[in-house]
């Protein structure tokens, strides 16, 4: 008893006759991370089949290099033919894994890779088709990228209202790509197909475990499923359970873990040593390479805040409005929820610019305007090519008549564009297309922009990671100039507050993606409460 409390992130198993606890087969990992933590001075014996299971979990975690397939066109770098191996040992372990290398670094090649390799052994006896699953915005990048780097695979687009008839008319299909969406919608008839993988790209779509969309991930049927994510945790630690029971459903059963992972409070609360087993036991499910470990391979990248300090008539709507929240709330006690909420929003909008809150001042100027239209104008007439994004696709509005004003071409994307291509193709190649407008959150994943030498981020997000990506979309493996970022941020405003909120969110990832021992802590009633100070 003494021993299985001490282990206390693991139920006791059943106890035997003879004396011996005997686990179920899907605690194994977990497990084996509690073995490994355990002084060497502590004698632990177990049978010959859990043994085996070590040296896989162990294989796992240091993949062995393996080649492109025959059938693949291209060249896979180091660290890909690497990720191909790792992915071939999971099919080996019939266990599912996440690819989480940042973003830029060629996720979708190396699942294409692992697709044709497939076709070739695994899936070539009884073959079956794979399913993608990815966000709208990426479903072409995705039939590009599978065009030209397995051409000899049969691709269905299962989109749009004559979906059913393409998949139904498709001959020996071998990649159906979909996206978040139609899974949800269409649920009950993907669930009836036996896939070969189920591939959920920006898998942070499912990082809330009791959303629709978890739920019709789970009941998928596949020989293996896969993960693709630059940011498997974003938040808190309940999105990496999540993630964990679509990849392996019932790894979590039985485990003190699994509980604290799917707990319905805000976020999971571990110690440092529950941590670091958790660490070590999703070790194998998980592979993660950062941008540091092939730099070789990415142009160099420069990232710069340029303040902008608020005057006049738009300093004075700011201040008043934090007056007018600060005091609102100290009278009524508010504490977080929804007005909290609001008062962010429209601190936030202010700060960009008062036609956000205004419609009636949209003609107006502000501050963070006069520090990026000059920029743009210069870069412009040097050559160059810039994205712009913003969260606020009013701002992006602003902008948009800015540029129209000044008579600069520009691309625009946001939630609502439904030709996405022909704009990522107008600004990739066409030289009198210098600057594209991105909604952050329309077009903050995915995309390959690398025709861009400059990122602007009008307003910051309290989560780095969603930044992350939108910089991604230029600094990836295929660019070969350097790329300069630029965040515009508005003195003494909330924006300087986001800023220091966003290092919370890095140690987050940092403690499970890299094993640090540091705090993890959720977007809580005390984060807010410091947003409005």
């Amino acid at each position: 008893k003494d021993w299985v409390t001490r282990w206390k992130l693991l139920e006791v198993g059943d106890m035997g006759e003879d004396g011996r606890i005997r686990f179920g087969k899907d605690q194994g990992w977990v497990l084996n991370a509690l073995i490994e933590r355990q002084p060497a001075t502590d004698q632990v014996a177990f049978d010959e089949p859990f043994a085996n299971l070590r040296a896989m979990l162990s294989e796992a975690s240091a993949p062995e290099a393996m080649s492109e397939p025959e059938g693949f066109e291209g060249e896979l770098r180091p660290y890909q033919r690497e990720g191909l191996g790792w992915l071939d040992q999971l099919s080996t372990l019939r266990l599912g894994g996440c690819l989480a290398d940042d973003m830029g670094l060629g996720k979708t090649v190396q699942i294409l890779a692992f697709m044709v390799a497939r076709s070739k052994g695994v899936n070539s006896d009884q073959p079956r088709p794979s399913l993608v699953v990815a966000p709208r915005s990426l479903v072409f990048n995705w039939r590009a990228e599978a065009q030209r780097f397995a051409p000899n695979q049969g691709i269905v687009d299962y989109t749009g209202p004559d979906r059913g008839h393409a998949l139904s008319t498709a001959e020996n299909p071998d990649i159906v790509l979909t996206t978040y969406g139609t899974l949800r919608r269409d649920v009950e008839e993907l669930a009836e197909i036996e896939f070969d993988l189920v591939v959920l790209d920006e898998a942070q779509a499912i990082k809330n475990a009791a959303s629709q969309t978890a739920a019709a991930a789970r009941r998928l049927k596949a020989r293996q499923r896969l993960a693709l994510s630059g940011t498997p945790v974003e938040n808190h630690l309940g999105e990496l359970g999540s993630l964990l029971e679509f990849l392996n459903p019932g790894t979590l059963e039985g485990t003190r873990l699994g509980q604290r992972l799917r707990s319905k409070g805000r976020a999971p609360k571990l110690d440092d040593e529950s941590r670091g087993i958790l660490v070590r036991a999703v070790r194998p499910f998980l592979l993660r390479r950062t941008k540091d470990e092939v730099l070789d391979d990415l142009p160099p990248k420069t990232e710069q805040v340029l303040e902008c300090r608020l005057d006049g008539r738009q300093r004075t709507d700011y201040d008043d409005l934090r007056a007018h929240f600060r005091s609102r709330f100290a009278q009524a006690g508010t504490r977080g929820g929804v007005e909290v909420l609001q008062a962010l929003l429209r601190l936030r909008q202010t700060a960009c610019h008062p036609g956000l809150i205004d419609e009636t001042r949209m003609q107006e100027s502000s501050a963070k305007l006069e520090v990026l239209m000059p920029l743009v104008e210069e870069l412009i007439d040097a050559g160059h090519k810039a994205l712009i994004f913003s969260q606020f696709t009013g701002f992006l509005g602003i902008v948009r008549r800015a540029l129209d004003a000044n008579g600069t071409r520009y691309a625009y994307l946001d939630g609502s564009t439904r030709k996405r291509e022909n704009e990522v193709q107008a600004f990739q190649t066409d030289p009198d297309c210098p600057v594209f407008l991105v909604s952050l959150k329309a077009g903050g994943t995915g995309l390959n922009l690398t025709a861009a030498d400059y990122v602007f981020l009008l307003d910051p997000w309290w989560n780095p990671a969603v930044e992350a990506q939108a910089i991604d979309r230029a600094h990836r493996i295929g660019r070969e100039h350097p790329v300069h970022v630029y965040r515009i941020i508005a003195q003494e405003t909330i924006e300087e507050r986001v800023r220091e909120l966003q290092e919370k969110k890095r140690d987050l990832a940092a403690a499970v993606l890299g094993g640090a021992s540091t705090s993890l802590a959720d977007l809580g009633t005390e984060d807010l409460e410091f947003l409005l100070s």
